[in-house]
């Protein structure tokens, strides 16, 4: 009779031993994934007051050392008299817009920049571990819905830009800096606009 009870006592124990064993290796497991999870986890954003300091700063800087101020709408728009001259060159001399840009519109200080913004902004994201491939879009919009907006949104402020002479960088950044009255006033619209379509467009993005 002994023998059965401590041979049950026996079996007891290792059972116990057994279930502490396992739940130490799952709560290892699960401190392992989380700790794995927060080294994957992307860092979080920086103060946007002191982004938008340093950006100041940055334009103090091209204005000291270039003389003028930044833009970003100038690249792609020297891209397509680039791309164009390929095909028509004659077209895109004699063109009253493209034109004065020469043989070769690449060859500017704006281009360059567009360029280092571009991969200054991956080297970022890549560092934050920001790097995911997909389609920003609400759930109430279909990929192919939140294509065509962004689409006919890029179209619209492409060709307002350019009528313009300036985008948001041009003109509220580099015109607002010295407090241009065209560039006030573009600011001013800018915000009206932004405020009127998200009215109208923000279904698609509220969840």
């Amino acid at each position: 009779m002994s023998t059965t009870t401590n041979g049950k006592r026996t079996s007891e124990r290792i059972i116990e031993r057994s279930q502490v064993t396992v739940s130490e290796r799952r709560y290892q497991g699960t401190r392992e994934l989380q700790t794995y999870d927060a080294d994957q986890a992307p860092q979080p954003y920086w103060n946007p007051y002191l982004s938008g300091v340093l950006l100041g700063l940055v334009l103090l800087t091209s204005y000291v050392v270039l003389g003028t101020g930044l833009g970003a709408s100038s690249a792609p728009s020297r891209l397509a008299a680039q791309m164009e001259s390929w095909v028509a060159p004659a077209h895109v001399a004699a063109s009253e817009y493209f034109g004065p840009w020469g043989d070769e519109p690449l060859a500017y200080y704006l281009v360059f920049m567009f360029v280092g913004t571009f991969f200054g902004g991956l080297f970022s994201a890549v560092l934050a571990r920001r790097v995911k491939p997909q389609i920003e879009r609400g759930r109430a919009a279909s990929v192919n819905k939140r294509l065509l907006f962004a689409l006919v949104g890029g179209i619209l402020a492409g060709y307002a830009s350019r009528i313009a002479r300036g985008c948001t960088s041009g003109q509220a950044l580099s015109g607002g800096a010295l407090l241009l009255t065209g560039s006030l006033i573009f600011v001013t619209c800018m915000f009206v606009a932004g405020y009127a379509t998200a009215f109208l467009f923000r279904s698609q993005w509220d969840d």
